[in-house]
């Protein structure tokens, strides 16, 4: 048999050899896709069950006490105020004005290592005192852009804020809202609502969330924070922090002709802020929470 021309071999064996190289590179690509996708299947789902992409940690505080102080808004000057209900901290009265005191005090809130302060004007009916049945202080990544919530800055120690609006005189001039436990079929309102009978009266309030970078207070106590505009930190206060919603829950329903707050009608409503929380344990939850758009519990871990 002849052997087959030497140009023609020239010519197959080269074919064979490209095909025989392509053969192995395709089934190498194969693997290393297959590979690939299960390591990526497997880190998505070490990261993702159950975890709930709200950027929230909470503080659940039980009422500590009630006196006529405020700290912040009147400092050394006890019984200067309207009656307030304090929680939080236990220590906290007129002359609690630095940090160091509520650092060495106690605290009514779960997590216990919250040491900071939280107080509202105190809610009466028919002239007696009601303390809220329950008092949830929210740390929230809301309200503005994403790409402010993937920089949000931890609460500095030792930060002092007041919100709304103590001195209004018509529902326009609040930021507060009131609403019922499980009715909602009543509209909320910056004044108190009637509430059905069964139900409780929720406020809600939220501070501001944008920092000037500098001040721990102001003469004012609000101007060195201020609300976000069109979901951005204003320039003036460049630092974006956790929200703090505070809401409370009142067991009363009914007529609400015989309620009043010590500030005066529902739309007084206001709430002081001295933030006590540990450096690290705030740092991990803005870390683990807030930037990454994770719901935590009290504990500061997916809830």
């Amino acid at each position: 048999m002849k052997s087959p021309h030497p140009r023609a071999a020239a010519a197959v064996w080269p074919r064979r050899a490209l095909y025989a190289v392509l053969a192995v590179t395709c089934l190498l690509a194969s693997q290393l896709f297959t590979s690939a996708t299960s390591t990526a299947a497997v880190e998505e789902e070490a990261v993702e069950p159950n975890v709930v992409r709200v950027a929230e940690f909470v503080a659940e505080c039980d009422f500590s006490h009630r006196l006529p102080d405020d700290p912040i808004v009147f400092p050394n000057m006890p019984g200067a105020s309207h009656s307030h209900s304090f929680f939080g901290s236990t220590v906290t009265d007129a002359n609690t004005t630095n940090l160091g005191d509520l650092l060495e005090g106690d605290s009514t809130c779960d997590p216990a290592i919250d040491l900071s302060s939280y107080w509202v004007p105190t809610l009466f009916v028919n002239n007696q005192p009601v303390e809220p049945q329950s008092a949830t202080f929210y740390y929230l990544g809301e309200g503005v852009n994403s790409n402010v919530v993937a920089q949000t800055q931890s609460l500095p120690q030792g930060l002092k804020i007041v919100a709304g609006n103590a001195r209004a005189t018509s529902p326009d001039q609040s930021i507060a809202r009131w609403s019922c436990l499980h009715a909602g079929h009543v509209n909320p309102s910056k004044d108190f609502v009637n509430c059905p009978s069964g139900t409780a009266l929720e406020s809600y309030l939220d501070f501001p969330q944008c920092w000037n970078g500098t001040d721990l207070d102001s003469p004012d106590h609000m101007s060195h924070m201020a609300y976000p505009v069109a979901g951005q930190c204003p320039s003036t206060h460049p630092v974006a922090v956790p929200k703090l919603r505070q809401v409370l829950r009142y067991p009363v329903s009914g007529d609400p002709s015989g309620f009043r707050l010590a500030s005066g009608p529902g739309y007084t409503m206001h709430g002081d802020f001295f933030n006590a929380w540990p450096e690290d344990e705030m740092d991990r939850r803005v870390r683990d929470c807030i930037r990454p758009v994770i719901k935590c519990g009290p504990n500061g871990v997916p809830s």
